[in-house]
């Protein structure tokens, strides 16, 4: 098959399992309460961070047919990574790890792969054809650990060199992965053993290029010296060799090996403050990879590598941490001017953004989050509160209706509250709609938040709830207030970014104030962005064309990775809005509307009243959610969710 012909650019076969990383940094293990959950396993990272540093990668592995399987099945096809060769094993579970981070040289792990899906792999679950649609073929050490494993790598390699691909191995030495170790210490990386030594030298043949610590140098090469350990793997192969040498960086060797480590090239490193040297390796591989499939050089191809363990070894997790194409290239066009890239601003927030789950190019929001104007319906209607959570219940009926209808595939979306909308944010939750929730106490000014902190109220938030921050603001406000509601709305943001959720920033003019000119938006949008506040979406009212021009210009300047504007409504009449949203047809920031008691406020007074039934509340808030996004439609058919 011929290289333009290719489909994949590299295959990943090996581990991959589910990690759920300890928050509490500093802690034992033992001591550990709550943990995170991510992708996980040396080859199911490569395919992960490959993806994202933009080569086309597939996953060949198994994983259980249960909830663990399917999030890591979709965490790949998230990021365009094809798993079509991802096999679903019916009788074993998803492997597991748990992991802890004590100290700058203390992680804790244990592996749960007894018996695990992954482990499974027979040379039956490999498909020629498969492999004569990559160009290369990356194995990781672990299934070399296994008569069963083992064969299927063999069989793989195999059909690799029929069809011309390149092939290269992670040594990945685990020695509690070889029963070298009790089960519960995952954390040693380096025991001797010659059967080990003598089990990977038999392959070492089979591979163009094979990566490692000087530990897992030492495994391969049967020393504890590492120069004398590279030259026993260099009489087993040919292969270029790949020495990760820690902080330092790494060398490239791709002939016989120096007496002499000051006869070595070193590709230098980058310097940060180590977190968590857990999953820095894949990254490195990842990286490696980039550089070497698309024939950039070895000093190209380290940079990136050096530079993606830098980052990984920084934060949290592993496969969450790999930087993108997008903040690798910005940090390595930048890497003099940034002495501690873990500590710079613009790459943060370049791993915020780019690593987003979904993509939201058209957004109809039905937004029913209100809870003062609910309850004061109720209380004009003669009715208890406890109305008002099922009335929501029914709006979110009415909603899914309209989007189906609609043919919205994807582009709809609800603004629903906990104080009486629980029970609707737990339906739609899943089901691949927008999910907005507000943590500002009503009509507060200064801003307040409703339940308490924001920390306090995120750590129990499904993560692709988007936190709606809705604040009164004028920039005639006296010093004191401004200062106040900057603060909060600084913290809210900091929240944001240390727990993953996204950040929508409502903006309104105060009734208090009766000069409400539009362009105060704009000065507002650059004050908060000068605060280094950089929200993931912005609700604003309906504005000029002129002033929707100047919007996107100074999100264009400030933070060409937001979401975009969605248009909020005010219980305007509908051709109000229909006006707002013609004035915004050619805005290609603003990508859609949040639209609340123009869609509701008539329907919902008249049921709390007793003059409307379920069905007929239904039916009616449906048409009016319907007419917005016809309205919508009308002037931006080119962004039709039906097409």
């Amino acid at each position: 098959m011929a290289t333009q012909e290719k489909q994949l650019d590299v295959i990943c076969l090996g581990r991959i399992a589910v990690d759920f990383y300890a928050q509490q940094i500093g802690a034992r293990l033992e001591d550990a309460s709550t943990f995170s959950k991510y992708l996980g396993g040396s080859s199911g990272n490569v395919a992960y961070g490959t993806a994202i540093q933009g080569l086309r990668s597939g996953m060949l592995a198994r994983v259980g047919d249960e909830h663990m399987g399917r999030f890591l099945r979709e965490e790949l096809q998230r990021v365009g990574a094809d798993t079509q060769c991802l096999i679903t094993d019916p009788r074993r579970l998803t492997g597991l790890v748990i992991l802890g981070i004590k100290d700058q040289e203390t992680f804790p792990l244990i592996f749960y792969r007894e018996n695990c899906a992954d482990m499974a792999l027979t040379p039956d679950d490999i498909d020629e054809s498969y492999i004569a649609s990559s160009r290369a073929l990356a194995i990781t050490g672990t299934h070399l650990s296994h008569p069963n494993t083992r064969a299927a790598v063999l069989k793989a390699l195999e059909y690799a060199r029929r069809h011309g691909l390149r092939t290269a191995l992670d040594i990945d030495y685990r020695p509690v992965l070889w029963g070298l170790t009790s089960p519960g210490d995952g954390e040693t990386r380096f025991v001797e053993s010659e059967q080990v030594t003598r089990e990977l030298q038999e392959v070492l043949h089979h591979f163009d290029l094979i990566v490692g610590t000087e530990e897992e140098f030492h495994i391969a090469g049967g020393s504890t010296d590492t120069l004398t350990a590279l030259k026993n793997v260099r009489r087993a192969t040919r292969a270029t060799l790949v020495c990760k040498r820690g902080a330092q960086g790494c060398s490239v060797f791709e002939g016989e090996i120096a007496d002499d480590w000051r006869q070595v090239k070193l590709h230098s490193g980058v310097r940060v403050e180590v977190l968590n040297v857990l999953g820095a390796g894949d990254a490195f591989m990842s990286g490696l990879l980039r550089g070497y499939l698309n024939d950039e050089g070895w000093d190209q191809a380290c940079r990136y590598a050096n530079a993606c363990g830098a980052l990984v070894v920084s934060r949290h997790g592993c496969a969450p941490a790999m930087p993108t194409k997008s903040e690798l290239d910005d940090y390595l066009l930048r890497e003099r001017q940034v002495p501690r890239p873990d500590r710079d601003a613009r790459l943060n927030h370049l791993h915020r953004v780019t690593t987003r789950k979904r993509q939201w190019p058209e957004l109809c929001v039905f937004a029913f989050d209100h809870r003062k104007q609910l309850a004061d319906m109720a209380r004009e209607a003669n009715v208890g509160e406890e109305r008002i959570p099922r009335l929501k219940t029914l709006l979110l009926a009415a909603a899914q209706q309209a989007a189906e209808q609609a043919g919205l595939h994807g582009n709809s979306g609800i603004l629903a509250d906990t104080t009486y909308g629980q029970a609707a944010l737990n339906e739609i939750t899943g089901q691949g709609w927008w999910i907005g929730r507000p943590v500002e106490l009503p009509s507060s000014r200064p801003l307040r938040l409703e339940h308490g902190n924001i920390g306090s109220q995120l750590i129990d938030w499904p993560q692709e709830h988007v936190v709606k921050c809705l604040v009164f603001y004028h920039p005639h406000d006296a010093a004191e207030l401004r200062r106040e509601q900057d603060e909060l709305i600084a913290d809210i943001y900091r929240g944001c970014c240390k727990s993953g959720h996204e950040l929508l920033l409502e903006v309104i003019l105060p009734d208090s104030n009766a000069d409400k000119d539009e362009r105060y938006y704009l000065e507002m949008i650059e004050h908060f962005y000068q605060l280094g506040v950089q929200p993931d979406w912005w609700k604003l009212p309906p504005l000029s064309a002129a002033h929707w021009q100047r919007v996107g210009a100074l999100i264009e300047a400030n933070d060409p990775h937001c979401r975009g504007v969605l248009i909020l409504g005010l219980d305007s009449p509908e051709e109000t809005l229909k006006a707002g949203f013609a004035a915004a047809a050619d805005a290609r920031w603003v990508k859609g509307f949040a639209v609340g008691r123009t869609i509701f406020g008539q329907p919902s007074r008249r049921w709390l009243q007793g003059e409307l039934d379920d069905a007929a509340l239904i039916e009616q808030v449906k048409q009016k959610y319907l007419t917005l996004i016809g309205f919508w439609r009308q002037y931006r058919p080119q962004s039709d969710g039906a097409r």
